[in-house]
């Protein structure tokens, strides 16, 4: 598994994901590693930054327990990851229900000024707080459809089975939503009077 030590672009994760399943765990670990950092923005994005470790925690649990029966290959596994996890987001929003929560996940949209409409450049990135505010400022079906794909990098079909949809209405959701956050932003490129650290675009997730 000495080739497998990283997760750059030059990793297989099809072999990867294969080892891992047989119980290597090295293999287990670069499979982690080339999940995570996706799958815990969309935890975030689904629960507020306060429980999403843990609740992606408890994902990961599940994930190591169920891989050995796990079919798939590299390109599948990220959104049986994102399956699992969106499960465990879901029965931690059901127990929290009865309590209190400060938080800033899709379930509690933050208060955002209209913007006028402007057009975007590129959806390069989503993974700062400010930008994860926008998203979940956005409608559930269309902060999810975004989160799982620009974050997790799901294509439309994949998407849709972890939401139990058709994939045509995860493209259009999608669309929706990017045109949506283009809309958030100022037509100088502003967000909520900051710089942004992200611009969007309505095609490049299409």
């Amino acid at each position: 598994m000495a080739g497998l030590e990283g997760v750059g672009q030059g990793v297989d994760l099809d072999s990867a994901v294969s080892a891992a399943r047989d119980g290597d765990e090295a293999a287990f670990r670069v499979v982690y590693r080339a999940v995570q950092p996706q799958l815990l923005q969309y935890v975030r994005s689904l629960v507020g930054p306060g429980d999403a470790e843990d609740v992606a925690s408890e994902a990961w649990l599940q994930i190591a327990r169920d891989l050995p029966a796990f079919r798939g290959d590299g390109e599948s596994v990220r959104g049986w990851a994102a399956r699992i996890a969106r499960n465990r987001a879901l029965d931690h929003i059901r127990a929290r229900a009865r309590r209190p929560v400060a938080g800033a996940g899709v379930d509690e949209l933050v208060q955002l000024p209209d913007r006028a409409d402007t057009a975007g450049e590129a959806l390069d990135a989503v993974a700062t707080d400010r930008a994860l505010a926008a998203i979940a400022a956005l409608p559930r079906e269309q902060a999810e459809a975004v989160m799982l794909r620009v974050v997790m990098g799901l294509d439309s079909t994949s998407a849709a089975r972890v939401l139990g949809k058709r994939a045509g209405s995860v493209r259009m959701a999608t669309h929706r939503g990017l045109r949506r956050l283009a809309e958030i932003l100022e037509p100088d490129g502003s967000f909520d009077g900051h710089t942004p650290d992200v611009t969007f675009s309505t095609s490049k997730a299409l």
